[in-house]
């Protein structure tokens, strides 16, 4: 996200940053930092951004315009899409941070018109932290050369140069990009030796995931906060009267699981579980019948009925392997 912001800007150039999170903050804080002129367009945390306020707030002066494709704080799904049609034709260049997108989200970076698109190894791909990635197309490289921001160890033309070589710029994280490419031949082995059937795979995984979550979720009359709920994670409101703390806790306590608390503001108040990566049917279930366990120790003012969340996950799963029959037979 730094070297994006530090290769396609000058100091004074006005930039749009469209926020309705912590990630959309950490662009509007970056871009500050670099001296950019901020606009904003925000959205209350949970929701998402109007195409036409979007459009409203652009002009020829607007060098470049950052998003996150899902705000993993609060689980929120962006429009990529639809913010890329409001660009088109415009000199604005697209950066997306899709740090937890890649992998759960179908993009089609060169039909949208991404200029940037980041990801991180943490997230879907599987592997430790320790190595960031994006893509960029050619009109933001020709940008750069005319960028006057300092960038020294992210200077991204540097390490262009050397990766003709097969080479970088820097000692990279050896053993992390070593993980990832075990981490790429088992999403090609999901698509029978093909990478993108099995990037296909791996995103219909998440969504099933999720889906799955939030039916189990709605069936204990839980409530999500995410107006469009992402893929990659499930941000659901604690039962009225208790800390998502206590829930996070309690997952901690009685499984040895991990489920994560909301972030800055909404810490207490919301609680996050994940679906990137190698968490297939089982791992699902025993979240959901772990919750239904948590949800029952809180001594709630109302009664938990066993097996309803996992019920309606079982349904869920049930339809996408019947879909996924179809689309095989129909193939």
């Amino acid at each position: 996200m730094e070297a994006a912001v530090s290769n396609l800007t000058s100091p004074g150039d006005k930039v749009l940053v469209l926020t309705a999170g912590k990630f959309g903050e950490r662009w509007r804080d970056l871009a500050k930092a670099f001296g950019c002129q901020v606009e904003l367009v925000t959205a209350e945390y949970g929701q998402t951004f109007s195409l036409d306020e979007v459009r409203a707030r652009l002009s020829p002066e607007v060098r470049v315009l950052f998003m996150q494709a899902t705000e993993s704080s609060t689980g929120c799904r962006h429009d990529v899409d639809g913010v890329a049609r409001v660009l088109h034709g415009s000199d604005t260049l697209l950066v997306v941070d899709a740090i937890t997108g890649l992998g759960t989200t179908r993009f089609d970076v060169h039909r949208c018109g991404i200029d940037v698109i980041i990801g991180g190894s943490q997230k879907a791909v599987m592997v430790p932290p320790g190595v960031a990635y994006l893509a960029v197309s050619e009109r933001a490289w020709q940008r750069m050369e005319g960028a006057k921001n300092p960038r020294y160890y992210f200077d991204l033309r540097k390490e262009r140069k050397v990766a003709a070589k097969g080479e970088s710029a820097y000692t990279p994280a050896i053993s992390v990009v070593a993980g990832l490419a075990a981490a790429l031949d088992y999403v090609r082995e999901m698509g029978d030796g093909d990478l993108i059937a099995g990037r296909e795979a791996l995103i219909a995984n998440a969504e099933t995931m999720a889906e799955m979550t939030r039916a189990a979720a709605r069936a204990q009359r839980l409530a999500l906060f995410a107006a469009e709920p992402c893929a990659a994670l499930t941000a659901i409101l604690p039962p009225q009267g208790t800390d998502s703390g206590d829930i996070v806790k309690l997952f901690r306590q009685q499984f040895g699981a991990v489920v994560a608390n909301g972030q800055g503001e909404m810490k207490g108040k919301i609680f996050r579980i994940a679906h990137l990566g190698y968490l297939d049917y089982m791992d699902t279930m025993g979240i959901i019948a772990a919750l239904e366990h948590v949800l029952a120790s809180l001594a709630l003012p109302r009664h938990v009925e066993f097996g309803l969340g996992l019920k309606a996950a079982q349904e869920v799963y049930a339809r996408a392997v019947a879909e996924k029959q179809q689309v095989a037979v129909g193939s």
